[in-house]
């Protein structure tokens, strides 16, 4: 066994193999039959059965990879929790007894190698620290993400008083306007807001919406993604006693990695303050 491969250079690899060739795919095979549609090779008809023929062809190739590459990554990874949890969040693997999960290709000796597997996951990940994280983090609003989207909202806004003053079209011209003084103002509160929206360190977390917890009150703690496409939000979750912390960190001068590795850094501090004394 081999444990000298980090879970970034696991995840890396795993979008290599896995998530990016199932794009290609996907788009050869939609603009293949586009093509030949066009030049009336193929009926039309034949383009979505094409396509659903050869996505089902691509998931019987990506479910017999991707079984490759889980055995390869829990095999060479040491911290095996976080694998798990940043493999999820990717959509490289599954939780447990999903319906997708059933649907990879196991041999029987990759499910034997799986089970041998099985012991590393009833160890604690090991903890690496970052000397270049200070003791702690505050987290504000991003004055550059909401500027921007506040620009946005202007140059809505200058559109939609122009189609009421020039262009008559009061419906549309009334939207544009709506929206963009709303939104606008909205993004410049934001902008302008030097509030502190999430403080982390070593103790616990507190942040604009919820008290401060310790870590030994803190459980659960991840950032997650809701949506697809150009719709994505991340959130940071985490349960603490008698309720839970959901906050939307667009906005905020940080992303779903950095927060994620803050609050594996944190935690882990926390740990081994409380092991040496």
């Amino acid at each position: 066994m081999n444990e000298n491969v980090t879970v970034d250079e696991a995840i890396s690899k795993g979008q290599g193999i896995l998530k990016y060739p199932l794009l290609i795919w996907i788009f050869g095979i939609f603009w293949l039959g586009i093509y030949y549609s066009y030049e009336t090779i193929l009926p039309f008809w034949i383009l979505p059965i094409g396509f659903l023929i050869g996505l089902g062809l691509f998931w019987l190739w990506w479910s017999s990879k991707i079984t490759k590459w889980r055995l390869w990554a829990f095999d060479n990874v040491r911290n095996v929790h976080e694998l798990k949890k940043r493999a999820i969040r990717e959509k490289l693997i599954w939780t447990d007894n999903g319906i997708l999960e059933r649907t990879l290709i196991w041999s029987s000796v990759d499910k034997e190698k799986w089970n041998l597997l099985q012991y590393k996951f009833k160890q604690d990940d090991l903890f690496q620290d970052d000397l270049t994280i200070p003791n702690e983090t505050i987290i504000y609003y991003s004055k550059v993400k909401n500027s921007f989207q506040m620009a946005i909202m202007l140059i809505a806004l200058g559109g939609g008083i122009y189609l009421l003053l020039k262009a008559d079209s009061y419906i549309i011209g009334s939207i544009f306007t709506i929206c963009g003084a709303y939104f606008g103002y909205k993004e410049y509160k934001e902008a302008t807001n030097t509030e502190p929206q999430i403080i982390i360190n070593d103790k616990g977390i507190k942040t604009i919406s919820t008290d401060f917890f310790s870590w030994s009150d803190i459980e659960n703690e991840e950032v997650i993604s809701k949506g697809s496409g150009k719709h994505i939000n991340y959130y940071l979750n985490y349960n603490y006693p008698g309720g839970a912390e959901h906050l939307k960190i667009d906005d905020y001068n940080t992303d779903l990695k950095s927060l994620d590795k803050l609050l594996i850094l944190y935690r882990g501090r926390s740990k081994n303050k409380t092991m040496n004394r």
